[in-house]
C-alpha cells in the first residue's frame, strides 16, 4: 500500500511544498496527480470524487494560498482528509463487563481470516491478559480446521473443534465449554467460501443469533482493492459487523482498500496485518495511516514497537557502550538481535519521517542478512570479538574467519565497516548542536548524509573516483 499510492501523492505534494506562492491552477494540478495516484489504487471512484473535492475547497482558501507557506498547509489538508475518510480515531475493540466476551470473525475464503484470528489471540493474550479460546466452526473447508488447530498449538492456545458437524451446534457446545473452564475471550471462526451466498450468510446470521458476539469483525484482504469495500458492505448489509482486520498490507497492495472500506460500507478499520508472523498485526491508527501513506513516518508506532522488543535497560547500556568508544562485535550482535524483534528493516524505517527514499533501498536488503552477520561473529575468538582492531590489522585473521564462517573475505569487511560506520555515527551525534538535533528530528535522513565518506584510491586514469 505504501508503495504505488504512497509514491504517486508523494510526488505530487513534492511539485507544491517548495513554493512560496500558490494559485488554483496549481491547485488544479496537483489535484490530477492526486485523482490518477487514488484511481490507480483503487479507491472507490465515488470516494476519489468526494476526497479531491474536499481538497480543492479547503485548499483554495484565501488563508492558505495567502499564507506564509501554503505548500505545506496543502499537504495538511490532504492529510486531515486521507484521515477522514479512513475514520478519524482508532476505534478500540469492546469487551463484556462480566461473563465471556464473543468474538465472531467473518470473510471470505482466502482474505486471511484464520490467521487473523491466531494474531487476535495473542494480540489479545499479550495486551489485555486475556484467557483466550478458539472455536473451529469453519465446517465447509475442512482444511480451515487443521489450520487453527496447528495455529492454536504455535501459539499456545485452546482450539475447540468437533470436526465435520453442524456450526450451529459446535459453536453452542464450544460456548459452554469455554464457560465451565473459564475462558475470558472466545473467538469464533465461521465458514468463508470463495462468494457470498445465502447459504453461507444464513448460517452466520444463525451463529450470531446463537453467540450474541459483543464484536463481529470482519477480514479484508487489502489487495482485493476496492472490491473489498463491496464484499464489506454485503456483509455489513446482513450481520451488522462492529469492525474490519485489514490483511495482507505487506503485499503488492494498491491501498484501494484502506481508502474506501469505511466510507463505502460504514465499518470502522479496527486492526491491519502484515506477513505470516503471529506479531504483525497492530491497531489501525487512521492519522498515522495517512502520515505513513504521505512520507511522513509513524514515530508513535516505532515507538510502541520498540518498547516492547527492547528493555530500558538494554538500550540505556547500548547507548552508553557506544558512546564510550569501546564498541565492539559482541555489541553489535547484540544490536542486531534488538532490531530484528522490532521487524523488518524496510518497515521499521518506514516508521521514520524523512526516511522514504532510504526506506526503498533498505526493501532491497534481504533480513537474513543479520544471520548471516551473527555468523561470521561467531567464527571471531573471543579475543577478536571484544577488540575489532586485532581483526583490522590483520588479514589472515580475516581469511580465517571467512573460512570457519562460510563466506568470502569482502562479507568479512562489509562487517567491519558496519561496526566503523555505528561507530562513526554516534561520534557524529555526540559533537552536534542542539539546533542540529532539532534539525535531525525533521530529517533524520540528514544524519546518512553527513556521515563520514571512505574514498578508495584508484589506479591509473581517474584515481581516486571510486566512493563508499
Amino acid at each position: 500500500m505504501e508503495n504505488s499510492l504512497s509514491s504517486r501523492l508523494q510526488m505530487a505534494m513534492r511539485r507544491i511544498t517548495g513554493r512560496g506562492k500558490l494559485n488554483e491552477s496549481d491547485i488544479d494540478e496537483m489535484m490530477r496527480e492526486v485523482r490518477l495516484s487514488l484511481l490507480e489504487a483503487d479507491v472507490n471512484f465515488k470516494v476519489v470524487k468526494q476526497f479531491t473535492a474536499n481538497v480543492k475547497e479547503k485548499a483554495i482558501g484565501e488563508k492558505i494560498l495567502k499564507g506564509l507557506n501554503p505548500g505545506q498547509q496543502v499537504v495538511k489538508v490532504v492529510h486531515d482528509e486521507l484521515k477522514s475518510i479512513m475514520g478519524e480515531e482508532a476505534v478500540p475493540l469492546m469487551f463484556e463487563n462480566t461473563g465471556i466476551t464473543t468474538f465472531m470473525t467473518i470473510g471470505l475464503q482466502g482474505s486471511g481470516k484464520t490467521t487473523s484470528i491466531g494474531k487476535l489471540g495473542v494480540y489479545l493474550r499479550k495486551n489485555y491478559k486475556k484467557k483466550v479460546m478458539f472455536i473451529a466452526a469453519d465446517v465447509y473447508r475442512p482444511a480451515a480446521i487443521e489450520q487453527l488447530i496447528t495455529i492454536g498449538k504455535q501459539i499456545g492456545i485452546e482450539v475447540y473443534d468437533e470436526g465435520i458437524k453442524d456450526a450451529r451446534k459446535i459453536v453452542k457446545n464450544g460456548l459452554e465449554y469455554a464457560k465451565k473452564n473459564g475462558y475470558e475471550v472466545v473467538i469464533i471462526d465461521t465458514a468463508g467460501r470463495l462468494h457470498i451466498d445465502e447459504e453461507m450468510m444464513q448460517e452466520l446470521v444463525d451463529v450470531k443469533k446463537l453467540a450474541n458476539p459483543t464484536e463481529i469483525l470482519l477480514t479484508v484482504d487489502a489487495m482485493t482493492g476496492q472490491d473489498a469495500a463491496q464484499i464489506a458492505k454485503s456483509f455489513h448489509d446482513q450481520l451488522n459487523a462492529t469492525g474490519a482486520i485489514l490483511t495482507k498490507l505487506d503485499g503488492d497492495t494498491r491501498g484501494g482498500a484502506a481508502l474506501s472500506i469505511r466510507e463505502v460500507s460504514g465499518i470502522p478499520i479496527k486492526f491491519m496485518s502484515s506477513g505470516e508472523k503471529m506479531d504483525t498485526f497492530e491497531p489501525f491508527h487512521p492519522e498515522r495511516m495517512a502520515s505513513r501513506i504521505l512520507g511522513m513516518g509513524d514515530v508513535l508506532t516505532l515507538i510502541e514497537k520498540a518498547t516492547e522488543a527492547i528493555d530500558e535497560d538494554e538500550a540505556k547500556n547500548m547507548m552508553e557502550r557506544m558512546m564510550s568508544d569501546k564498541f565492539n562485535y559482541y555489541d553489535l550482535l547484540k544490536q542486531f538481535k534488538m532490531i530484528k524483534r522490532m521487524g523488518s528493516i524496510s518497515k521499521i524505517l518506514g516508521f521514520i519521517p524523512g526516511m522514504g527514499n532510504i526506506k526503498k533501498a533498505a526493501s532491497q536488503i534481504d533480513d537474513k542478512q543479520f544471520d548471516k552477520m551473527a555468523i561470521i561473529i561467531s567464527s571471531m575468538t573471543e579475543a577478536e570479538k571484544k577488540n575489532p582492531e586485532l581483526i583490522d590489522k590483520a588479514s589472515s585473521r580475516r581469511q580465517r574467519i571467512a573460512k570457519g564462517a562460510g563466506v568470502s573475505v569482502s562479507d568479512v569487511n562489509n562487517l567491519r565497516q558496519a561496526l566503523e560506520a555505528q561507530k562513526k555515527m554516534v561520534k557524529t551525534m555526540s559533537n552536534m548542536s542542539e539546533d542540529d538535533l532539532k534539525r535531525l528530528e525533521k530529517d533524520p535522513s540528514a544524519l546518512m548524509k553527513n556521515a563520514p565518506q571512505r574514498t578508495n584510491k584508484g589506479k591509473g586514469k581517474g584515481k581516486g573516483n571510486f566512493r563508499f
